[in-house]
């Protein structure tokens, strides 16, 4: 060993390269689209504190981190660590409360009906002057001022004096101006009131309009007035510009402004919380996802910084934690497993038997559990691909286990059950019944491919589970997709073969059926068909012709991969030379307005993996590239993670990372489908674009006030929301272990 010293700084750089490449990398992700390096974000969260039938018509956190509530039936306290409202005063003193305010001695002041009360050291005493109801507190420069109907008192603990100014009875709001005056909000216009003069604006050179609701200075010291239609910004008592619900204010009735810690405006409305961030964007807090009523009081924030949002309902703490992405994996993988893995391992919603309240859950059958699995299954597949915990795998092996028995359940050769639930229970979607004559009539008027099929739960012959038939086509692209990963990401050489050998078996039974699913009864399901007989010769199938025709060819395509086995080849040239299905493909994104439906874009996004991945020919392989990035330009407006992770996936191009980890980012912790109507919004417009059918929005929403998700609604629908169920998080740990597994997002 002629230079050992070499060999030491051979084996350093050799260990350090990997560093030195990542560090490399750290300071390049800034600069590239292509890559995510995960890193902290704030993540808000709601925490509701309701107080039913009692209107809550000021908040207050006071230094100790209690929480003060002014309402419709008197002041009630919540101490910092407990859920639970105490009323504060007397039943005889007790009664309508308006106002709350602490000082710099930390008394606390109550604003009631009949007067002005002051808290000390947990002694509540009666001050002397002021003349109930007192409606507005402000305190300032060592003062407090207390304004009512009946008169504006000013003083301190030691006394007040009833101030002679003139203004108008209906004061909504007063804060400081910083000097030794006061900014009063009111009905009839906003007055600033010194100890020495009394100045009134009302007119619209000064103001939006003369309806005054809410006051505060923005952090460039511009007074931000809110009230009937909108903000009117004032610099040095002069208007200076405004914000309407063109400037995404949601209501015409703003109830309340306040500057919050991290310098973002928070205004109040009928319709929620609209937040103006220093950096210039925008957000809204609405729906009972996020408040208790979209009615919005006033708002305070305590010393951590969370706001206290009053509402007629209650009161609702926004809230903060510091999460990454896969701290976030870590907290929905979680709610995954407790309570949306039911038996034998199917993933799916929960039921809330109370609605909203999550630990009433109860696990509940779906029409598309097999699907949803199906997705499932490619999420651990994509998690097992990136990290290769066993654990990841084995949870895969069971999930396609499940899928598996979907078919053997039915005892038939091929046919797979929509899902299955222990024969003991009694509660089911979409129980057996029976149809008269003229129901049946009926139907078929309204739906000519209408099934009466009465027995749509069947006993196993073990007699422990009931199958669920009439198994659609969203299942059988869901279980593709989910398949086609989990064969190439984790399956050994021997779980391929019975993997390749459960995909034969059913796509045998197509072919036995002229490529119709045939249910038990030995007629194809109700939207299970992919013959040409009907797609290609039947006028009521056309709207269905190009969408099926590529289904059909990715299910063959995928046969022939797994197996080797010709005959899915012949079929699938077959299906091209003869029947024109690449033709009828090329027509889906040329779907006619009338028949597009939003949830085919997902059973075509999950059929490109299996069609460009396993096609070999060159021609058919750059046809199906052409039409993904054809279809994929027609969806990129939709910012939906699973297609752009899709899209990269198939063509190995790292695209739309912003958008995509812009919504894992923003989706919320809270999985409850709580309704949600943008309807009642003034800042958007309702529209028929893209699904001419439905009423949707103009403008994409952040994931954060969407409906809760599933990749087969409509992100642009206007309402909906059933807030006793709970959706699975898959929809989010799918696209964020494709985004891992294709390297675009970091550890």
């Amino acid at each position: 060993m002629r230079h050992p010293e070499k060999r030491l700084i051979a084996r350093l750089l050799c260990g350090l390269m990997p560093l030195l490449w990542s560090c490399r990398n750290d300071r390049t992700v800034d600069n590239d689209p292509s890559f995510y390096q995960d890193e902290t974000f704030i993540q808000e969260y709601h925490e509701a504190f309701p107080m039913e039938g009692n209107d809550v018509r000021a908040v207050l956190p006071d230094r100790n981190g209690d929480i003060w509530a002014a309402t419709a039936k008197g002041v009630f306290r919540k101490m910092k660590n407990d859920r639970n409202w105490v009323p504060m005063l007397d039943g005889h003193e007790s009664g309508p409360s308006y106002a709350l305010a602490q000082d710099s001695a930390g008394i606390i002041w109550l604003g009631t009906w009949n007067g002005l009360y002051q808290c000390q050291d947990g002694t509540i005493t009666k001050a002397n002057g002021p003349i109930g109801p007192i409606s507005a507190i402000c305190t300032a420069a060592g003062k407090i001022h207390a304004i009512g109907p009946n008169g504006f008192w000013t003083g301190n603990a030691s006394g007040f004096t009833l101030q002679k100014a003139a203004i108008a009875k209906s004061v909504r709001d007063v804060i400081s101006d910083r000097n030794d005056g006061l900014w009063i909000a009111s009905d009839v216009g906003l007055y600033h009131w010194t100890p020495s003069e009394l100045t009134h604006t009302y007119k619209t050179d000064g103001l939006i309009a003369a309806y005054t609701k809410g006051l505060a200075y923005h952090y460039d010291g511009k007074l931000w007035i809110g009230g009937l239609g909108g903000i009117t910004v004032q610099d040095n008592g002069k208007k200076e510009s405004e914000l309407r619900t063109t400037d995404g204010i949601p209501s015409t009735y703003i109830t309340a402004v306040r500057l919050a810690p991290d310098s973002s405006m928070w205004v109040g409305t009928q319709t929620g919380v609209v937040r103006f961030r220093k950096d210039g964007g925008r957000s809204l807090l609405f729906s009972r996802r996020w408040l208790l009523d979209d009615q919005v009081n006033d708002i305070a924030f305590d010393k951590e910084g969370n706001a206290w949002i009053a509402t007629p309902r209650g009161v609702s703490a926004i809230k903060k934690r510091d999460m990454t992405l896969a701290s976030k994996n870590t907290f929905f993988y979680d709610v995954l497993m407790k309570r949306h893995i039911r038996a034998p391992w199917i993933a799916g919603q929960a039921h809330l038997r109370v609605p909203g309240d999550t630990t009433t859950w109860e696990p509940e059958d779906d029409d598309n559990d097999g699907e949803f699995t199906g997705n499932y299954l490619a999420m651990e597949s994509f998690r097992y691909a990136a990290t290769k915990d066993p654990i990841a795998k084995e949870n895969a092996k069971k999930a396609f286990g499940f899928l598996k028995s979907l078919q053997e359940v039915t005892g038939t050769n091929g046919f797979f059950a929509r899902t299955i639930i222990p024969a003991t229970w009694t509660h089911m979607h979409d129980g057996n019944r029976t149809y008269t004559e003229r129901e049946r009539a009926d139907e078929l008027v309204k739906e000519p491919r209408f099934k009466p099929l009465e027995t749509r739960w069947h006993l196993s012959a073990d007699k422990k589970w009931l199958w669920k038939g009439d198994t659609s086509s969203d299942e059988m692209c869901g279980h593709m997709f989910g398949y086609y990963h989990y064969y190439t990401l984790v399956a050994d050489a021997a779980e391929k073969k019975v993997i390749a050998a459960h995909v034969g078996r059913i796509v045998d039974y197509l072919m036995q059926h002229n490529l119709n699913f045939a249910d038990v009864d030995g007629k194809p399901t109700r939207w299970s068909v992919w013959s040409p007989d009907q797609l290609n010769r039947d006028p009521e199938w056309l709207p269905d012709r190009n969408q099926n025709s590529m289904e059909m060819l990715a299910f063959l395509k995928l046969a022939h991969f797994m197996t080797g086995n010709a005959r899915y080849q012949n079929e699938y040239l077959r299906l091209i030379e003869n029947e024109h299905y690449l033709d009828n493909m090329k027509e889906v994104t040329k779907q006619n307005p009338a028949w597009f439906i939003y949830f085919d874009v997902v059973l075509q996004a999950y059929l490109y993996p299996i069609l460009i991945r396993c096609e070999q020919d060159p021609e058919r392989l750059k046809f199906y590239k052409n039409h993904l990035e054809e279809w994929f330009a027609k969806r990129k407006g939709d910012h939906n993670p699973l297609i752009n992770f899709i899209y990269s996936e198939c063509l190995d191009k790292k695209v739309e990372l912003k958008n995509s980890v812009d919504f894992l980012i923003d989706t919320p912790l809270d999985l409850v489908d709580w309704p949600i109507d943008h309807r009642k919004r003034e800042d958007i417009q309702i529209v028929r674009t893209p699904v001419l059918e439905d009423e949707q929005i103009n403008e994409l929403q952040p994931a954060s006030i969407r409906l809760t998700v599933r990749w087969d609604k409509n992100p642009w629908t206007v309402s909906g929301g059933n807030p006793q169920v709970e959706r699975e998080p898959v929809f989010w740990l799918l696209p964020y272990w494709m985004g891992r597994y294709l390297g675009m997002i970091s550890k």
